[in-house]
């Protein structure tokens, strides 16, 4: 869906919800309808009109990037010029996004004479679908975090092991890995990289820390970047040294629970299907208890961004999205055993034709570096 096609989207919700005009403030949104990054950026859009607000900072490159757009340039106090602009403007009725502001924001933007009525999740089913641009700028981006995981074994291969003084810490191998984004041409993280080893791995969510990388002891590398605008997702649970039979085989239940997920990707299914297939898979296995978080999440501008994948019995009353052609999210059954190891397999699926594409290059295979 192109930008015309987009604000024509919004008019015709402004008038099925018998607005005004529909106030924007989220900078997801905003770079979604514009491909334009601001700090400080506001688009209101009326029946008629599109109007793109911001300050000094960016008001010259507005002008020259921004052709669907009235570029105003925000003077003085932000709310001051702003409630001046909306009153102008002779609105009635304005639309904004009550996810998307703060409680001190909508208390600084009363008006006068002018009715507020908050949405959530406006642009939700538009940004669940990818646009064919949006898709090949994913696909680019996932080959670039290729190209960074790469390096990333490269450097533990080369490096650490050849030299028995090696002090690289987890910290350490997150400041290579953002070194080589901005070296690819990326613009930087798409969330801190959890690098985790070790009993660290049994933590989702480990924030990277000084703990030193070691041999024997498994290595969690869960990584993003940003590419144009977009976001990528990808984790890996490699070994350094060799590994033991046991964790081999949980190793092999997590691959194979990827899997199970994975072919639940086809067009008309429920979406929540995915993450009921992992988790079946694991009660098989008996290691239900020890996967606690969701089978994956939709990415794109925002690195969680809906569809949501998760399941649970009550489910089909709550989410009823089905998979479609354009979705893209990712994948990533998880098992963490408390202060032992955990091991999670991520990638990012694409629909096309009715069904899952992987474009990653790199196996789902245990990587052992010894």
């Amino acid at each position: 869906m192109n930008i015309i096609k987009k604000l024509d989207w919004i008019k015709e919700f402004i008038h099925k919800n018998n607005l005004s005009a529909f106030l924007f403030t989220s900078v997801p949104n905003i770079f979604y309808l514009t491909q334009f990054k601001s700090s400080n950026a506001f688009i209101i859009i009326t029946k008629k009109d599109n109007y793109f607000l911001t300050d000094s900072r960016y008001f010259e490159k507005a002008q020259r990037e921004l052709k669907n757009w009235e570029i105003v340039l925000i003077k003085d106090d932000t709310f001051y010029f702003l409630k001046e602009f909306l009153k102008e403007l002779k609105i009635e009725v304005l639309g904004f996004e009550k996810d998307g502001i703060t409680c001190e924001f909508r208390e600084k933007l009363k008006i006068r004479n002018i009715k507020f009525k908050g949405f959530s999740k406006v642009l939700k089913e538009l940004r669940m679908i990818k646009t064919n641009q949006e898709i090949e700028i994913l696909k680019e981006g996932i080959r670039k975090t290729d190209q960074i995981y790469k390096s990333i074994l490269k450097l533990l291969e080369d490096s650490i092991f050849s030299n028995k003084n090696s002090v690289l810490t987890e910290l350490g191998l997150r400041g290579f890995l953002v070194s080589k984004i901005f070296e690819i041409g990326g613009y930087g993280e798409s969330f801190p990289a959890i690098i985790a080893t070790g009993k660290n791995s049994s933590i989702p969510h480990w924030e990277s820390s000084k703990t030193k990388i070691k041999k024997n002891s498994p290595l969690l590398i869960d990584i993003g970047i940003i590419w144009k605008g977009y976001c990528t997702d990808f984790t890996r649970t490699l070994y350094i040294g060799t590994p033991s039979s046991e964790f081999k085989k949980i190793y092999e239940v997590v691959k194979n629970a990827w899997y199970k997920g994975f072919e639940k990707v086809k067009e008309g299914t429920y979406i929540f299907e995915i993450d009921k297939a992992i988790r079946e898979y694991f009660y098989k296995k008996g290691l239900d208890k020890f996967y606690i978080h969701a089978g994956g999440h939709g990415i794109g501008i925002e690195v969680h961004e809906p569809p949501k994948i998760f399941y649970k019995k009550d489910i089909r009353k709550k989410q009823k999205e089905i998979i479609k052609d354009g979705m893209v999210f990712t994948i990533e059954p998880g098992i963490y055993f408390p202060n032992k190891f955990g091991i999670r397999l991520e990638n990012i699926v694409i629909v096309e034709k009715r069904k899952g594409e992987i474009y990653s290059e790199i196996d789902l295979e245990l990587k052992k570096i010894d």
